[in-house]
């Protein structure tokens, strides 16, 4: 969802007991925030200066107090609204699912019409709030340096806004995602609220992003060996997403759910085995029995359909809906040029780009506003960004310090090297667009946020950056809380293609078109590790559409309309595969017979 378009959504959404999530990226966005509602709700405000030790912390558990205070309000304001008379409740309760426990059992008290004085004291006493959580991108944990020196590890990024989490008032979760850091997890280690009490209550949790199950188990022992729980297991499509996208070695989603489902409960007796001992030799608190773990998944999800097969099929405790949210102004916060751009996208619109600083691939919209400031830099002669935020500067090819492959400086010295090789016009061009398709998404993904609240940008320009997933192309419109909520949960269908493919196709198509590009850019040979990678590669795809075969050939009460269509594609796309792994085989390096 980005840096900031969740920013504030806990003021939005969380009084109607929905999670939510907040990127802790961006100090100093969160910073200019608290300061308006600061302003708005009016709350004593003091700067937290960059000048000041420790400053990305303190602003930041700053920021989460003043949000969690916040949300404590607005719950009590709409439990009071709510109870004031029992259309209130009603209204509450049409928004759960009909399988809600909760939902249940408040229509067996409206059954046995009981009193409304007892209804609102039952409601008042079982309704609770969403979750106000938090996300840490592992790998944006850089060295920080103050007057030439370099800061001890503890100030690093990532290092720093664990801090700042730990040190705040929350009681959720944090959602650690873009791999291990295990310097950033032995940290974790130093604050009490990652441990469980006596009941198996941990103030603060770790959740872990994840793409298979292998990755699932090395973290959740790794952190046990420690003393600390991982409580949830959030399995991500690698590319049929929002955001920057991870791709696995050709793992697709169905079978990576399956070995979730099938291997469950030996995931966590195993691990809860390696915490036990961790525990005690810490002395901390043991706990009288396996403390809880939630399996659930996200990722290209679109349609109440898919959202209970995956339920049912996977016995997942829950599913994540994101991109199709930022079209809810009621729980995100974007700014209505955007908005509309993302109200008008098809399929062509939404791609996988190389604009990221971290040289990963990340989801994006054509013709947003950064990209097209980033054209006019380079049609003007002067390509980069200026690097305001510096939170992507990990290139250290021009000094330690390092800088962001997107800045104007970085830029200007790579293009420098490239004007003093002897290129054909055509090669030139080709890696000149090499260099200056970076794009500033530390300033772009927070820009929208700011803008929406009429704070000023001018230091930083109106440009703005958004990264939805593809499934983006199959929703238009803005939409209510009310209305995506129905739609999640199968009582209204606001899709707008009825040609859209079911999630596990399309990611399926993504794997496609990753791995043709990945044939095409090895030229005309390949050296054995190449070789190997695209045989893994290649049968881990074979292995998933057989699969998805077997899953929807055998699926009953589900998929019915879309079955022949979606074993047809399977079919062809297996010729295609079959295609694609010739092309390999063409491109191995002929290893030359030694004589003797």
């Amino acid at each position: 969802m980005g840096i900031g378009y969740t920013i504030d959504s806990p003021l939005k959404v969380s009084q109607f007991g929905i999670d939510s999530v907040i990127s802790l990226v961006d100090d100093t966005l969160m910073e200019k925030i608290r300061k308006m509602y600061s302003e708005k709700f009016k709350i004593p405000y003091q700067e937290i200066s960059d000048k000041i030790d420790d400053f990305r912390a303190r602003r930041i558990t700053s920021y989460l107090d003043m949000m969690q205070d916040l949300a404590d309000r607005k719950f009590q304001e709409f439990k009071t609204s709510s109870m004031a008379k029992a259309s209130g409740i009603k209204e509450y309760f049409n928004m759960l699912p009909d399988t809600a426990e909760l939902k249940k059992e408040f229509l067996k008290l409206k059954n046995k019409h009981i009193n409304f004085s007892e209804l609102k004291q039952w409601f008042n006493e079982n309704i609770t709030m969403g979750s106000i959580d938090v996300n840490i991108m592992t790998k944006l944990d850089k060295d920080v340096y103050r007057k030439g020196e370099k800061l001890d590890v503890r100030y690093n990024q990532a290092h720093a806004a664990l801090r700042g989490f730990a040190q705040s008032k929350l009681e959720s979760s944090i959602v650690l995602s873009a791999g291990m850091n295990p310097r950033l997890y032995n940290y974790m280690e130093q604050f009490d609220d990652f441990y469980p009490d006596s009941s198996g209550y941990i103030k603060k949790k770790i959740v872990i992003k994840v793409s298979d199950y292998r990755s699932a188990l090395i973290q959740g022992k790794y952190f046990a060996k420690k003393g600390i729980w991982v409580s949830e297991y959030r399995i991500e499509s690698g590319l049929n997403c929002g955001g920057h996208a991870f791709a696995t070695d050709g793992f697709l989603m169905g079978p990576v759910l399956e070995e979730f489902a099938n291997n469950r409960q030996t995931l966590v007796e195993s691990i809860f085995e390696v915490l036990l001992p961790a525990l005690k030799n810490k002395g901390k608190t043991i706990p009288t029995e396996i403390l809880p773990v939630k399996i659930t998944a996200q990722g290209g999800v679109g349609t109440a359909e898919e959202h209970n097969f995956l339920l049912d099929r996977y016995n997942l405790d829950s599913v994540g809906w994101g991109s199709p949210f930022l079209l809810v102004p009621e729980a995100t916060t974007v700014d209505e040029n955007t908005l509309k751009q993302l109200s008008d996208a098809k399929e062509e619109d939404l791609y996988l780009s190389d604009i990221s600083p971290l040289g990963v691939m990340f989801n994006s919209l054509r013709g947003n506003t950064k990209d097209e400031e980033k054209e006019d830099r380079i049609l003007g002669g002067k390509p980069g960004s200026p690097c305001q935020r510096k939170y992507l500067t990990f290139n250290k090819e021009f000094g330690e310090k390092g800088l962001c492959t997107a800045s104007a400086a970085y830029q200007h010295l790579k293009i420098k090297e490239l004007d003093q090789e002897s290129l054909k016009p055509n090669d030139y061009l080709k890696r000149y667009r090499k260099i200056t398709e970076k794009s500033c998404i530390c300033v772009g993904l927070g820009t929208s946020t700011l803008m929406s609240h009429n704070i000023d940008v001018s230091d930083l320009g109106t440009g703005v950056s958004v990264c939805p997933g593809p499934n983006m192309a199959y929703f238009s419109g803005k939409h209510s809380l009310k209305e995506m909520v129905a739609h999640i949960y199968g009582k209204t269908d606001i899709v707008s293609q009825s040609n859209r493919p079911n999630m596990f196709i399309k990611e399926l198509r993504m794997y496609m078109d990753y791995l043709k590009e990945k044939i095409d850019e090895q030229g005309e040979a390949m050296n054995k590790a190449q070789e190997k990678y695209f045989a893994r590669f290649s049968s881990n795809l074979t292995e998933g559409i057989n699969y998805y075969k077997e899953l929807f050939e055998s699926a009953k009460g589900g998929f019915d309309e879309i079955k022949d269509n979606v074993l047809l594609e399977l079919n062809n796309t297996s010729a295609v595969l079959n295609d694609l792994k010739m092309a390999i085989k063409g491109k191995q390096q002929l290893v030359p017979v030694k004589q003797d």
